[in-house]
């Protein structure tokens, strides 16, 4: 195999060998071996597992999306909705994700580098569509990107990552309509933060 290649194919063995066992479980040995390498070839590209699993983690993450701009907040939310969950749905994703999530709050490094990755990437597809839409007055002036992010990620993910729940083209539909009026909702939203109460 050629270089890259073989560097594609500890790649793909690793997200097929942490779907199977768990980051737990994984080994270097167990990798290379799905991939038909040596250990070395591993070891002379990644220092260690979890170098290894955070930089494919990493690749995956910032793998291109189409464009997100149908001129439209309708439509791209449509876009992007089917996008994710295409992604999702993948067995691979659906073991992998939420494996790395369980052992990101046991390690810091897991912890800070998914934190990271995920947030620079929402930013970069969720944070875009949203400055979009207020330009093209979709949305107002005034909209909380943070809390326009949540409210775009969070229903998605919840239903096909954690309750693991079967995503109809029905759903994504009043999905996309619920999230429309729920962006133009936050605008009504007091700004103003009540504190907790106290004894």
């Amino acid at each position: 195999m050629l270089r890259g290649e073989i560097t594609t194919a500890i790649r793909r063995a690793l997200m097929q060998e942490l779907a199977a066992v768990g980051y737990g479980r994984l080994s270097i040995e167990a990798v290379a071996r799905r991939a038909g390498v040596s250990k070395t070839a591993i070891y002379r590209r990644w220092n260690s597992k979890l170098d290894l699993v955070l930089d494919v983690v990493a690749a995956a993450a910032g793998a291109r999306l189409p464009a997100l701009d149908t001129g439209s907040l309708r439509g791209d939310l449509t876009l992007l909705f089917q996008v994710v969950a295409h992604a999702l749905r993948h067995p691979l994703a659906s073991q992998i994700i939420p494996d790395l999530l369980a052992e990101a709050a046991r390690n810091p490094t897991i912890d800070e580098t998914l934190q990271r990755v995920l947030r620079a990437r929402q930013q970069e597809i969720v944070g875009r569509l949203i400055s979009r839409a207020v330009q093209r007055g979709d949305l107002p002036t005034t909209t909380d990107p943070d809390v326009a992010v949540d409210l775009i990620v969070g229903p998605l993910y919840w239903r096909l990552a954690v309750a693991r729940t079967p995503v109809t083209d029905s759903y994504l539909e009043a999905l996309v309509e619920s999230v429309t009026l729920g962006l133009g909702a936050l605008d009504a939203l007091p700004r103003q933060r009540v504190a907790p109460a106290t004894d």
